[in-house]
């Protein structure tokens, strides 16, 4: 039989069953339930890019397969040589690794991507990684320049802008990948607040109370 032709009045039967079960996989993303309804994983796919970045490491990486996919992320850019919001929102998100400390590079990652990839080579990154005190599990970013557009479109940027006036540069996003759960919030915010809002997208996580705006007054 091939594939989506069915006889009518014998879908479900084990006959059925076992005909399609017998039919050769297709790759994951292009996987697709019965009818063309995107599987869910094919879902979480398409919503990412998959272009190849380079770590402060030096390492190559893919940014759904291995960064995002299946895992509970902080997403923030930034350029090395920015003298006004970057240092200041990286501090913060120093702070926020600490406060995420148990959590960070086991189920719970954070990334910083650059916005001036021709400037920001790998080593670079790792220098201004090294003045922030990164721990393992916060990994710093560079690609080509339309990879880097491309990620800034996805999240929700005008790459068309300079990088230096890129709106993400005081923003964080986060997200739990697998359940679909994602935010943004402002980096400036008290890391406290920022921990509890990542944690609050967890099955378990406890919703945030205090005083608005969120960094004031913020029970201990």
């Amino acid at each position: 039989m091939e594939r989506g032709v069915f006889v009518r009045g014998v879908l479900g039967t084990p006959l059925v069953a076992a005909m399609l079960a017998s039919l050769p996989a297709r790759p994951e993303s292009a996987a697709k339930a019965p009818f063309g309804i995107a599987t869910p994983e094919a879902r979480r796919r398409s919503r990412f890019p998959n272009m190849a970045l380079t770590t402060h490491e030096g390492k190559t990486v893919r940014f759904y397969d291995d960064l995002v996919q299946d895992k509970t992320v902080v997403i923030h850019f930034m350029y090395t040589s920015c003298t006004d919001s970057c240092p200041l929102t990286t501090a913060n998100l120093a702070q926020v690794q600490t406060a995420l400390a148990p959590r960070v590079g086991r189920d719970l990652f954070l990334y910083s991507i650059t916005v001036d990839p021709e400037h920001d080579t790998p080593g670079m990154l790792r220098t201004y990684a090294e003045r922030f005190d990164v721990k393992p599990g916060w990994l710093f970013l560079t690609g080509t320049k339309q990879d880097i557009r491309e990620l800034r479109r996805t999240f929700g940027d005008d790459p068309k802008g300079a990088f230096w006036q890129s709106d993400h540069l005081r923003l964080l996003a986060y997200g739990v990948e697998p359940l679909e759960r994602w935010g943004k919030c402002s980096a400036m915010l008290n890391p406290k607040w920022i921990a509890r809002y990542v944690s609050w997208l967890d099955p378990k996580g406890e919703r945030p109370s205090g005083t608005w705006p969120p960094g004031r007054g913020i029970p201990s």
